[in-house]
């Protein structure tokens, strides 16, 4: 694990090492820079697999390709036992030299050969051209810029670190945030710059400056017929073992995290099926009764022998809150980052690498949400018309969502922030009417639409993918855990299981329990009762009471600021619903949205 930069033909070569040096937790254990005649590449190394070699910028034997990568290759044995069948000679056992053996045999077929998580880009220093890619899910992040020459980096963080690079805001990834919690690729909050989309592959060439973008892979569509359902159980068993015993190779130490959930225990389980040596489980410990999950950890954790580690959760006061969103490289607010992140911390004392049960709920319909299908909600008499009148202000705004039906009801649902023209979800009451425009509002749902397609749960489960999953859920994982140079692996999101997973019918996925009903299944059979015979439980925080108590001084602090901090927003709007929050009244993940927001322009200023 690692992270990554580079400079080809950019007016930035001398900001180098400054860009480098933001992303240095993500690799604490080496930090290199090549120069070569018009580009710099440089790499901040988490040593994972053979320490002692797979140093980076890795070079080809004949000096053509340089190459720098994050993450790991899980089935890089397998393709560097064929690349020898053809005659490639290596230098090392890292997996970072499986991508430039490969890419010199295979070219851009190669990201569709690999099984793993990872970002990689390969300088030719021949053709004076670089090719990048990033995994099927987007598990690891990369950032890309074609402002003046070409940059990129594993974080926007690096891009600050660029003397004299734009720092104007991108208002369609401020629409995304206000929407979603999180901005969606290809957006970021710097305008000039970019994110790769998952299972993508981008080749520049400096003759003529054109950035080619191409995905390498899709998301199949759901089988329509039924498929035997204790054949498909034992295929998903057989899927979700291989692909953590797959994510075991390691020369450093190895643990899971354990929530004590149907995902994280199983993971446990497998882990325990693979290895000789018992494995190391990490749990965060919660005094409030109703979020602590410590009784079903260690019952998970004494079925398998592992070594179990309790870990206290630290108390969060506003200065741990603060400190953790401005650390981001842009905004996340979803609530359970700072405590995730408090995890890391804690689990990085034992262990360099962590197992997590993360891509479940996406994978086996684990959100009640996947089975609110549009046809549940046919249109009604008197909608559309009052909708109309709703639009020309002869209807109480409040009333717009008694006035939706189908798709369009459940799009209102799924965000917080929408374009609707009146309405507490309108974008409207909260930006002035220039940054309105500018965030083209009509556009909120556009990538969400495309993924979608129709509104039955097979294809609202594949929508979730490359936008909460991706977006959200791993890159809060991410940056959780890279803050504190902690490596963190999701079998769940392993080839493996994708392939044997995404193109089953939706049906499989519900019983009379609801949905999850696969893992659920599984679990039944392997794990304790504690673990599968109760309510689903989420990582989450309580808001209200932090608002309301250990955030409130710092959340104010940046309220207070709002109109300096950010004059694209209604300041007196946005505190008018901080008030309504703390109260009870209002929307409390709207308000923490705007939160987050503010604390982390206090340390990233952008230009309006």
């Amino acid at each position: 694990m690692c992270g990554i930069i580079g400079l080809i033909a950019t007016p930035w070569q001398e900001s180098a090492a400054a860009a480098l040096a933001t992303i240095r937790s993500r690799g604490p254990d080496e930090q290199l820079l090549w120069r070569g005649e018009s580009a710099c590449l440089g790499n901040t190394r988490l040593a994972v697999i053979d320490p002692d070699g797979g140093h980076q910028p890795m070079h080809s034997p004949d000096g053509r390709y340089v190459l720098v990568h994050n993450g790991e290759i899980y089935n890089f044995r397998e393709l560097r036992a064929e690349l020898e069948a053809a005659g490639r000679v290596f230098a090392t056992r890292s997996d970072t030299e499986v991508l430039l053996h490969g890419y010199a045999t295979w070219g851009v077929h190669l990201p569709a050969r690999l099984d793993g998580m990872f970002a990689f880009a390969l300088w030719d220093r021949l053709e004076q051209s670089l090719f990048a890619a990033r995994d099927r899910m987007g598990v690891k992040p990369l950032f890309y810029s074609t402002h003046a020459g070409l940059a990129f980096a594993s974080t926007l963080e690096a891009f600050f670190a660029l003397r004299g690079f734009p720092r104007r805001l991108d208002y369609e990834a401020l629409r995304d945030f206000l929407a979603f919690q999180t901005c969606l690729a290809p957006h970021s909050f710097l305008r000039e710059v970019r994110q790769l989309p998952p299972a993508s592959w981008l080749r520049w060439r400096a003759a003529d400056r054109r950035c080619e973008l191409q995905r390498y892979w899709e998301i199949p569509l759901a089988r329509a017929q039924a498929a035997d359902r204790e054949e498909t159980l034992q295929r998903v068993d057989r899927a979700l073992r291989e692909s953590v015993r797959r994510q075991l190779v390691a020369d450093v130490p190895l643990g899971a995290f354990l929530s004590g959930g149907i995902d994280s225990s199983l993971m446990v389980r497998y882990m325990a099926e693979a290895g000789a040596r018992p494995p190391e489980t990490f749990t965060l410990a919660f005094a409030e009764p109703g979020f602590d999950e410590t009784p079903q950890a260690r019952a998970v954790a004494e079925a398998f022998g592992c070594r179990h580690h309790v870990l206290e959760a630290p108390a969060i006061d506003g200065d741990v809150f603060a400190h953790s969103v401005r650390v981001l490289d842009q905004p996340l607010a979803d609530p359970a980052y700072v405590m995730t992140q408090a995890l890391a911390a804690l689990t990085r004392r034992h262990v360099t690498v962590a197992i997590s049960g993360d891509g479940g709920d996406e994978l086996f319909a684990g959100y009640a949400r996947f089975a609110d299908e549009a046809a549940q909600h046919p249109a009604r008499l008197g909608q559309t018309a009052g909708r109309a009148l709703l639009e020309a202000g002869l209807l109480p705004a409040a009333l717009l969502r008694r006035m939706l039906h189908g798709r369009e009801l459940l799009f209102y649902r799924r965000v917080e922030l929408g374009p609707w023209r009146a309405g507490r979800k309108s974008l409207s009451r909260y930006l002035a009417p220039a940054a309105l425009a500018a965030c083209r509002p009509e556009a909120t749902l556009q990538l969400w639409r495309d993924l979608a397609g129709g509104m039955d749960t097979a294809r609202l489960m594949r929508a979730d993918l490359w936008t909460y999953l991706s977006e959200n859920c791993l890159a809060k994982a991410d940056r959780a855990s890279m803050a504190h140079g902690l490596e963190v692996r999701v079998p769940m999101l392993g080839n493996v299981v994708l392939d044997a997973v995404l193109d089953l019918p939706a049906a499989l996925h519900y019983d009379a329990g609801g949905g999850k009903a696969l893992l659920r299944e599984i679990a039944r059979r392997s794990l304790p009762q504690a673990v599968w015979d109760r309510p689903k439980h989420g990582f989450s925080v309580p808001l209200r009471e932090l608002f309301n108590g250990a955030w409130r001084a710092t959340a104010e602090g940046a309220l207070a600021r709002c109109a300096t901090l950010a004059p694209y927003l209604d300041a007196g709007a946005v505190q008018r619903l901080w008030h309504a929050a703390c109260a009870g009244r209002g929307s409390r993940r709207l308000a923490y949205t705007f939160v987050v927001l503010l604390v982390w322009l206090e340390a990233h200023p952008l230009e309006a």
